[in-house]
């Protein structure tokens, strides 16, 4: 039970840390064109994110499939620029205009976790649990994600119906400065390959 702690906090890192801009851009991308009232669309969203982080996380662990930590690395900034692009043309914010999302989040999920299966396989020693850290682990990262959906959430709430924002100024701002930064991250990342 020891290492559930140690991985839940890893997890919670893994979406909090000042290191993990590319997994706060892309939920900032997939989260840009909700509010406060989408609450349930937004938590199924993300979760839908950890399951695919999740399965390609676990299937590596065990060795069942291994990638190019390289190519990965080049492929998560990627996938937050076509949810940032796709974002930009949302012209109607109803609920089955954005149901792509919830593809989007749960197959770049499954890229996602293929970048920190490589670290997190060397740290799993063979007398640990896998099964518990892994459950820790995704705890950890789900409690993280909800923490900065909560805030997007917020901050999209007070700019639009306080501040009186336009919605669509305000997706198209949030989006276009995540589609900047993570395209800049996307060139860096190809250097390496």
């Amino acid at each position: 039970m020891q290492d559930i702690g140690f991985y839940f906090k890893l997890g919670w890192e893994h979406i909090i840390h000042k290191d993990a801009l590319d997994h706060q851009l892309f939920i900032a991308a997939l989260v840009a064109i909700y509010m406060l009232k989408d609450w349930k669309q937004v938590l199924i969203l993300v979760t839908a994110f950890t399951i695919g982080h999740s399965l390609t996380l676990a299937l590596s662990v065990f060795d069942i499939i291994r990638f190019n930590s390289k190519w990965v690395e080049f492929l998560i900034p990627v996938t937050i620029v076509i949810t940032a692009v796709s974002n930009l043309f949302q012209k109607k914010f109803t609920p089955k205009s954005i149901r792509i999302n919830y593809f989007l989040a749960l197959f770049f999920g499954l890229i996602h976790g293929m970048g920190f299966a490589n670290s997190i396989r060397f740290m799993l020693a063979s007398d640990q649990s896998i099964g518990w850290s892994l459950l820790g682990f995704n705890i950890g990262l789900e409690v993280g994600q909800i923490v900065v959906v909560i805030i997007l959430l917020l901050l999209s709430q007070i700019l639009i119906s306080v501040l009186k924002v336009n919605r669509r100024d305000w997706v198209l701002f949030l989006s276009a400065a995540v589609l900047g930064l993570s395209l800049k991250m996307a060139l860096d990342r190809i250097a390496f390959i």
